[in-house]
């Protein structure tokens, strides 16, 4: 759980402190292929409203992508917005809301950069080591590194590089539309993540478990009361298609 002995001393409230558990956590990071084939994919994002941030969990099948369950989490926000800390101000919430789907994700998507990343760790990358998944960075702007615009063809990308190093691939998710940026998180490779974003494709820009999570949790950010404080799981036939 996030609150235990292994993980409570990862979110502070000061940017150096932040930025120290980068520099230490961005060293257990692993970028490799995908062992296995998934079976449940989930996508995680957050929003907010007053003081609070709001993130929600969709769990999907793999490759069919049915949707199986959403879970919600509010609390108080944490840390300001600093680039490249984004972590520290949706990580905690974003933990929450993937434990409390209870049926685990085989891979996770998370709104957000992984290793494309100035210290090499992104909010993907963060969650995968915490949790001990593989998780990929899909995130609709880049952060970091230079690009060769990809052909303007669904399915069309290209290497996202950052100090001469391969970091993530630019994809062309529709046709004619602004690419996404892809980064491994931890415990994947560029080629895995492409993969896995692909068979996540439906009729939209974005994969279907984060496009979800992105609807339900700017939807929740617009009536927070409804969300208990200890955040709620959903079946997927009671929430939002």
């Amino acid at each position: 759980m996030v609150n235990n002995s292994r993980t409570k001393n990862l979110w502070p409230r000061d940017m150096r402190t932040a930025r120290e558990i980068q520099n230490v956590l961005s060293k257990r990071v692993k970028i490799l292929p995908l062992r296995k084939a998934p079976v449940h994919v989930a996508g995680v994002d957050a929003a907010f409203a007053g003081n609070e941030v709001i993130a929600v969990s969709s769990l999907y099948t793999f490759p069919s992508l049915e949707c199986v369950k959403d879970a919600v989490w509010r609390e108080e926000i944490r840390f300001p917005y600093v680039p490249g800390l984004l972590t520290f101000r949706e990580g905690h919430a974003m933990i929450n809301a993937l434990e409390r789907l209870r049926v685990p994700a085989d891979v996770i998507l998370v709104d957000g950069q992984g290793i494309a990343h100035p210290r090499g760790i992104g909010i993907a990358s963060h969650i995968g080591v915490i949790l001990r998944k593989p998780t990929i960075g899909c995130a609709k702007s880049r952060l970091v590194g230079e690009f060769r615009e990809p052909r303007t063809k669904k399915g069309s990308w290209s290497f996202l590089y950052y100090k001469g190093k391969e970091v993530g691939a630019v994809l062309r998710s529709r046709d004619h539309v602004k690419p996404l940026f892809i980064s491994p998180g931890h415990l994947i490779d560029i080629p895995s993540s492409l993969g896995i974003v692909m068979e996540c494709l439906s009729h939209y820009r974005i994969p279907e478990p984060l496009r979800r999570a992105d609807s339900l949790s700017r939807e929740l950010s617009r009536h927070r009361r409804a969300i208990p404080k200890t955040g709620c799981e959903k079946q997927c036939s009671l929430s939002k298609k």
